[in-house]
């Protein structure tokens, strides 16, 4: 029997629902040359939606290239994955890549990787040679093979807030808009899960990205939405749930796609066939011992005023932290330390405010498990 819900891996075809207006939105950008910025927390579907818009480009005037960051830790592994993505998917002869290295990548010496499958796997490595232009050689290559083949290109970053984490991070950012602004026939997609990094790269005007683009801030997708694509899932694979049973996998992951889906999923094979309470519990039990390493090692981390802030957080506080009542019941001791735990928590990417000001976990089974373990 075919698995209904999706875990771990981008949601397509009809695993993927809604998003109607952003997909339509987003692929008007990248057809248009208009770089775009997705922002929002973990598990909201970016990753997802893009993906979803660069299959629906059934035009021959572009070429796509999808790029993940996550793993690059330096600049050089930046440059190497970059280089390396941007030829193998505008690409498909090793000779053609062979013949673009060589072409546009003058200032660098290439070694070419080769995996078991040496027509679609390989990967590049290289060394600078004595020229001052051998990154913007790397960077400007979308440019460059967007010209020869007479193409428009849409490059898309994903975990983008990565290079935040590089060393002379803000250098780098004014190294890549220098380049990347001027190119015509490219166009830039950049995304990630870390919220707050996202929107200090782009929102902040003593940044180098600032106004790079146009910036969309993904919502989430609603639970009327969310109770009839599970409902129909279970329906198509012999299984029932009811609507109300839904909407408490919904409410239990606070609509975050990819936990909807992995709920979902544990309560559908532990159903026989119709789908019970006891069902849902047991899959709520599983879900928070699947995560319950990393939320123990999230808690090691903080100090007891942060872990205290947090219950307030899990037991439904959003505003009014400085409240005295507040302040006396999770012996947060003062209003300035409030404002001290804020900050520290966002940065973590423990937190995050929504559109009204209020503070949220960004991970709704953390807020679960807290409030099972107080």
């Amino acid at each position: 029997m075919e698995n209904p819900f999706i875990i771990g891996k981008a949601a397509e075809g009809d695993y993927f629902i809604n998003r109607v207006e952003d997909r339509r939105r987003l692929n008007a950008n990248l057809t248009h040359g208009i770089n775009t910025v997705i922002i929002s927390p973990r598990r909201w579907g970016k990753t997802s939606l893009v993906k979803n818009v660069l299959s629906s480009i059934d035009d021959e005037r572009f070429l796509t290239v999808f790029v993940d960051v996550f793993r690059c830790k330096s600049e050089y592994e930046f440059y190497r994955n970059f280089s390396t993505c941007v030829i193998k998917q505008t690409s498909s002869k090793i000779d053609e890549w062979v013949e673009t290295v060589k072409t546009f990548l003058s200032g660098i010496t290439p070694k070419f990787s080769f995996g078991s499958d040496p027509l679609n796997d390989f990967s590049l490595s290289f060394e600078w040679n004595e020229r001052d232009d051998a990154e913007d050689e790397i960077l400007s290559l979308p440019q460059k093979i967007a010209e020869k083949k007479g193409k428009k290109i849409i490059v898309c970053l994903d975990e983008f807030q990565q290079i935040a984490e590089f060393p002379s991070s803000v250098d780098f950012q004014k190294k890549l808009r220098s380049v990347w602004q001027h190119q015509q026939d490219v166009t830039y997609c950049m995304f990630g899960s870390k919220k707050h990094l996202m929107e200090n790269f782009f929102s902040n005007k003593s940044m180098p990205f600032f106004k790079f683009g146009d910036m969309m801030f993904l919502k989430k997708i609603e639970i009327t939405e969310w109770i009839p694509f599970i409902c129909r899932n279970f329906s198509n694979t012999g299984k029932s749930i009811s609507e109300k049973q839904a909407e408490r996998i919904c409410n239990v992951t606070a609509c975050q796609s990819s936990y909807v889906q992995q709920l979902s999923w544990i309560t559908w094979y532990k159903t026989e066939g119709i789908t019970t309470d006891k069902n849902i519990d047991s899959a709520i039990d599983d879900l928070l011992e699947q995560n319950k390493t990393f939320f123990q090692s999230d808690v090691e981390q903080l100090t007891e005023l942060q872990y205290n802030f947090m219950r307030a957080v899990a037991d439904g506080v959003t505003q009014g932290f400085t409240r005295k009542d507040i302040l006396r019941k999770y012996r947060l001791e003062s209003s300035a330390n409030v404002q001290a735990i804020k900050k520290a928590m966002i940065s973590k990417d423990l937190i995050y405010m929504d559109d009204d000001g209020n503070i949220q976990f960004n991970d709704p089974l953390f807020s679960l498990w807290v409030r099972k373990e107080k």
